[in-house]
């Protein structure tokens, strides 16, 4: 896969080869090497460091064609999706087999044993000898600790209930950084620097809970973040300290329309998990054509969209959604490549 085929086919195109230009094409190996045999549940697990040895790793994955190197040769990924899902799934299995490993696919929990009853302690279990690493979505928040009882193998979080979705998080830092590289720097100039916008609720969303977590760790590059909700705290009680304890001015915020012209960034997502059930957004938080937006300035989205991001902003400057889904794939091949200790199979780095 070469750079000069677009990856996606509106919106924004990102060059990864200006993300690694800020590095003078150095990839921090010592980041990514602390990485092998983990289990990736939670986006605390990272610091800003590894976000972007992460995204330094993907850059080089989009750019060159790694696949000669076969990087996960004999290696069995087990991608478990006890919910819906299509792009996190389907990238993830890419994400292998274009690095030539194996995969083994439950695409719907009912066709397991959960549907005789079946523990997920006990499918962890048997998973220890049928893969090597171990992908899994769930509905319910604590399954992340009940597969872990028995497993052993690592094991990544693709999204748990109103819990986290740390790869999510991963790829909407990478698309960012492609899109404005100075972020990446230590000493990010003060005119590069972006103000967030994140239209949702973090305490329910479990992408933009993650999405906000990693963004806590560019104090020198994230100038400002509003939150804007039409809930009175949107933020929950795994981000209230860590909102707490940032030098990054936060604001809450119901009006959109007065925020939305001083935003550089504006991430939204529609889907919220309250209790047993996902709600969407509030008809008045719809991004269109005629919404109000900072010249130059981008929308991103976790995706699938309904109606709170209108398709007539697909051909606009503003859609970096598009192509911060067409990072998927090489942000997770970076992840399984380091988790895996397959690094020293990709030549060149």
């Amino acid at each position: 896969m070469t750079t000069d085929v677009a990856m996606n086919s509106k919106g924004m195109q990102l060059c990864p080869g200006d993300l690694l230009n800020i590095s003078d094409g150095k990839i921090d190996r010592e980041a990514l090497e602390a990485l092998a045999g983990q289990s990736i549940l939670n986006p605390r697990q990272f610091d800003r460091r590894t976000v972007i040895a992460i995204a330094q790793l993907a850059a080089v994955l989009e750019m060159r064609n790694v696949e000669i190197d076969k990087p996960l040769d004999g290696k069995i990924a087990i991608t478990a999706f006890f919910e819906a899902s299509t792009r996190t799934r389907l990238s993830f299995e890419s994400a292998v087999q274009r690095l030539d490993g194996k995969v083994l696919s439950v695409p719907d929990g009912q066709v397991t044993g959960v549907a005789k009853g079946e523990s997920l302690a006990d499918i962890g279990e048997m998973f220890n000898t049928y893969g090597d690493v171990v992908i899994m979505r769930h509905p319910e928040t604590n399954s992340m600790d009940e597969i872990r009882r028995n497993l052993q193998r690592p094991l990544i979080n693709a999204g748990n209930g109103s819990g986290h979705h740390p790869t999510q998080a991963l790829i909407d830092w990478y698309s960012l950084l492609k899109w404005r590289p100075e972020l990446a720097v230590e000493n990010c100039p003060e005119d590069r620097r972006v103000h967030l916008g994140i239209i949702g609720t973090p305490g329910s969303m479990r992408a933009v809970k993650s999405f906000l977590r990693l963004s806590l760790m560019f104090t020198n590059s994230v100038k400002r973040i509003t939150l804007i909700s039409e809930m009175a705290d949107p933020v929950g009680l795994d981000l209230t300290e860590p909102i707490e304890e940032s030098p990054i001015p936060i604001d809450i915020t119901n009006d959109v329309q007065e925020v939305l012209p001083h935003l550089d960034v504006v991430y939204v997502n529609s889907i919220a998990f309250l209790g047993d059930s996902y709600r969407n957004l509030d008809g008045r938080y719809k991004l269109d054509r005629s919404s109000n937006l900072k010249p130059g300035s981008v929308i991103m989205h976790p995706l699938a969209r309904n109606d709170e991001l209108s398709e007539d902003l697909d051909e606009t400057e503003h859609n970096l959604y598009f192509a911060q889904a067409a990072g998927a794939v090489f942000v997770r091949q970076a992840l399984l490549t380091a988790v895996l200790d397959r690094l020293d199979r990709i030549s060149g780095i």
